[in-house]
């Protein structure tokens, strides 16, 4: 499968959100951990590092820009994508900045989400030949 060994991380407060993109992204081939606090999944970044990490925006206690930060300082290749409910330009600016891959809003289409993965996930292909 062309997934495979594509090692992403989802955080999001919301369970359901989690359980939703393990179970459709691991149909599509990907290997998926979720995290539904931004704390537990900076401590895994400490120890191991994805592909793609798709990433809430605002999350009580650590945030989308902290894994961000953390994931970029350990893996300058890991592509981030976040979504967020609030687009706010500042925000977005600082995210790029950090080296954001992309930004998805909320509600959170599988499609779209699924298509910006495809997009992240070529991108990491052409940059390792």
């Amino acid at each position: 499968m062309i997934n495979e060994g594509c090692r992403l991380m989802v955080v999001d407060d919301e369970l359901i959100v989690c359980k939703r993109l393990k179970q459709i992204l691991e149909k599509a081939g990907y290997d998926v951990t979720v995290f539904n606090n931004g704390e537990d999944a900076v401590k895994k970044l400490e120890l191991e590092s994805y592909d793609i990490i798709v990433t809430d925006l605002k999350m009580e206690g650590v945030d989308g820009m902290k894994i961000l930060e953390t994931a970029k300082r350990k893996n300058p290749d890991t592509r981030v994508i976040m979504i967020t409910g609030f687009a706010e330009t500042e925000t977005a600016r600082e995210a790029f900045r950090k080296g954001v891959f992309d930004f998805i809003s909320k509600p959170v289409e599988i499609d779209t989400i699924k298509q910006v993965i495809i997009k992240a996930q070529k991108e990491i292909s052409g940059s390792k030949t």
